[in-house]
Parts: C-alpha cells; structure tokens; sequence
C-alpha cells in the first residue's frame, strides 16, 4: 500500500513536468489498460482515470491520477477504521442480544413457574376452603342432631321419672285401699250378729294379715303396676346410657373435627402467605422481564442499524480492501507508464 510521503513525492514529479506532452501511443496504452482493469474490477474510480487520461493533458492525467491514489487511500482507511468499529460493535452487540434474550427467556420462565405456582396454591386453597365449610356443616349439623337428641332424651328421662313416681303413688294408693277395704269389713261382721269366742279371734287374726283381695292371681293389678314400673325403671336406665354415649361420640366426633379444622385452617393460612410472596415475586419478575424486554428490543434495533451499514454493503470488507487495492495497484501501473514516459 502507498504511503503519503509516496504520493507527495509522486506530486512533487508532477511540479517538474508540467509542461510535458503525452505521447499519443503512450496515452492509448494507459488510456487501454486503464479501461481494462475498470471492466474488471467495476471500477469507477479507474473508469473515471481513463476518461481523464483521454481528455487532459500529460500534467493533469498524473495529476488526477496521484489524486485518486491518495483518495482510495484515505477511502482504505477510512474503511478499515469503519471495518474495526463495526467489528467490535458488532461483537459486543452480539454478546449483549445474546446476553439479554438468555435473561428474557430466563425471566419468562421464572414467571410462568411463578404464575403456575400462584394458581395451584389459589386451587389448594380453594378446596381447603371448600373442605373447612363441609366440616363446619357437618357440626352444625352433628350438634341440632345432638340438641335435639339430648332434649328428647333428658324428656323422656323425665317421663320415665314421672311415670314411674305416678306408678308408685298408684300402688301405694290401691295398698291403701285395699287396707282400709278389709279393716271395714271386719268390723261390719263383728256389728252384724253374735259369734263365739274362736270366731272372733279367728275374724282378728285374719283381720291383722294384709288384705290382698286380687293380689293372689299372677294377673293380679299390683304385678301388672310392678313390671309398669319396672318398665319405666329400666327406660329411664336405658335413655341415660344412650344419653352418655351419644354425647361421647359426639364430643369424639367434635374433637376430631375441631382437630382437622385446626390443621386446615393453618394450611390455608400457610399456602395464603405462600401465595402472597409468589405473587409478589411474579410482580418483581415482570417489571424485570419487561426492562429486559425493553433492553433486548433496543439492542435489536442496533443490530438492524449495524447490519445495514456494516454487512448489507454487498460486498464483504475483505473484498472490498482487495478491490481498493487492485484499483490502487492499477492506478500506480498507470502513473509508472506515464512517468516511464515522461522520462524517455
């Protein structure tokens, strides 16, 4: 590659031979061979050079042409300066996109787990919910079953007591009657005529044993009033054991539930806090996610605009520095042929 201090000597030449003429033939052969390296390379810059050197004169060809050397060189550089910025922001764009679509899908897993979570904490605790209102239904429902059947068996207590005091007022009541029945007769005997000395003691004898009238058959009223009163004895005896088991199995069946609620209960309000925090740190994650989102797009964006103007040039740097080059090297050919022209 030509260095300023080239070009400045080859400027330099031009001052000296400025007055110079270009050989005809001279002129065709660099005006030829210019045209030709601008057919292959599509130059512009040599096509530009040929009509220069077909029009000008001998001092403004070399002129011209030591011009355009030091443009494509400062076009070279320019380039490869570009070539460099565009290399290193390119690099670091690349590893910033990569970097943040990484934090993105990262993010937005984080979210969808936490989302994911919320919903089945909300479920859990929605059945747990739904599970503490069939309990409590079902001790509501225990405890009418359990009033009601405790009023029923404190009144049937009651009448069992009252009928089986009734029973014994009654029998006490026919005791005495029959009593007072037998002493009545005996003395409307003793009144009614004259007896012996035997029948008499034999009337008081009989007088002073109880008087039973129909006690003596089995089917008598005072057996009858005794299995009544057993009968109503042994209600009384029966309903108050089923009083106590049943309020037994009632209390069981409320400790066991109360127990269950109590468990229940601290489960929904654990899975409610767990619930809380997840949601919290889902809205956390968002407002992250979408500052990366935010981040990522802008580093997008930048791409779009590096792409356009570092890789969508239609040729690479690599060829357009060797097309640079060869138009370089074709404009210094031409300029030895003038120069080597100049010197003959």
């Amino acid at each position: 590659m030509p260095t300023l201090v080239q070009v400045h000597a080859a400027h330099r030449s031009v001052a000296q031979v400025s007055s110079a003429r270009l050989d005809p033939a001279v002129r065709r052969q660099v005006l030829e061979f210019l045209q030709g390296r601008a057919h292959k390379f599509s130059s512009k810059y040599l096509a530009l050079a040929a009509e220069r050197v077909a029009a000008d004169p001998f001092a403004k060809v070399k002129k011209m042409i030591k011009d355009l050397i030091v443009k494509l060189m400062e076009q070279t550089n320019a380039e490869a300066d570009e070539h460099a910025y565009c290399t290193t922001e390119l690099a670091t764009n690349k590893e910033t996109r990569n970097n943040k679509a990484a934090e993105v899908e990262e993010l937005t897993a984080t979210v969808e787990k936490l989302t994911a979570e919320s919903a089945r904490l909300a479920e859990e605790m929605a059945e747990l919910t739904k599970a503490i209102a069939e309990i409590t239904e079902k001790q509501e429902e225990a405890t009418k079953i359990r009033n009601e059947e405790k009023a029923t068996n404190a009144k049937t207590v009651a009448d069992a007591k009252d009928a089986a005091l009734a029973v014994q007022k009654a029998t006490q009541v026919l005791k005495d009657f029959y009593g007072k029945a037998a002493d009545s007769a005996f003395l409307q005997g003793a009144q009614g005529s004259q007896v012996d000395e035997k029948l008499l003691n034999d009337m008081a004898a009989a007088a002073k044993a109880p008087y039973k009238g129909m006690q003596a058959s089995s089917g008598g009223i005072f057996g009858m009033l005794e299995v009544v009163l057993s009968d109503f004895t042994r209600l009384e005896a029966q309903t108050l054991s089923d009083e106590e088991s049943a309020a037994s199995t009632y209390d069981k069946f409320m400790d066991e539930t109360n127990e269950s609620l109590a468990v229940k209960e601290a489960e929904v309000e654990h899975k409610k806090n767990s619930k809380q925090r997840a949601d919290e740190k889902n809205d956390e994650t968002k407002k992250e996610l979408a500052l990366t989102q935010s981040e990522l797009d802008k580093a997008l964006d930048y791409y779009d605009k590096l792409k356009a103007q570092c890789l969508d040039t239609g040729l690479s740097y690599e060829e357009r520095k060797k097309a640079r080059e060869e138009e370089i090297e074709s404009l210094k050919e031409a300029l030895q042929m003038l120069e080597a022209s100049d010197v003959e």
